[in-house]
């Protein structure tokens, strides 16, 4: 066997291992898409001491 003939066909063996590992990978994604897991309710409350205005000081007396 040539040292051509042999290359092509470790060339030829190592592709077809990757087709399948990549097959492989691709039958189940790897923990699942969860939309409940990323459903946002709203503004948290970094959000809203961030974007809330200076509270005013109360005009009444503090005993």
């Amino acid at each position: 066997m040539s040292m051509v003939s042999f290359v092509a066909a470790l060339l030829r063996r190592v592709a077809e291992g990757m087709l399948k590992f990549l097959a492989w990978i691709g039958e189940e994604p790897i923990g699942g898409y969860r939309p409940e897991a990323h459903y946002m309710r709203g503004p948290g409350p970094a959000w809203r001491a961030k974007h809330q205005p200076p509270q005013v000081a109360s005009l009444r007396s503090v005993r």
